[in-house]
């Protein structure tokens, strides 16, 4: 068996190593040896709470859907939300509007 790490990106197992680097044939990340010992990244709300895959959150001001006229009120709420890396990072979907992306700092935990 392997001793390598699965891929942090879609948790294959079918990891291997090439030039310092651990590969990964099924998505195509690539990550250092030591990116997988350190500590994953930590999302905070607009007060400061840990925001995890799963939370139910609300926002807390009006953000205008980007390429339409619809308006996401302060105090929606959202269940369900999934973390993601990137400028937006949490998909979710709204009710009335369907699947977007969100900042952190424009929601708090519910």
């Amino acid at each position: 068996m392997s001793d390598l790490p699965p891929c942090p990106a879609c948790a294959s197992t079918y990891t291997y190593e090439a030039q310092g680097l651990f590969n990964c044939p099924e998505c195509g990340h690539e990550w250092s040896a030591n990116a997988s010992a350190g500590a994953s990244k930590v999302w905070r709300d607009a007060n400061g709470n840990e925001l995890q895959d799963g939370d139910t959150i609300t926002v807390i001001k009006d953000l205008k859907v980007k390429g339409s006229s619809s308006v996401v009120k302060v105090g929606t709420k959202v269940k369900n939300i999934r973390l993601v890396e990137g400028d937006h990072d949490i998909d979710c979907k709204i009710p009335g509007i369907g699947a977007m992306g969100l900042k952190s700092e424009f929601v708090k935990k519910s």
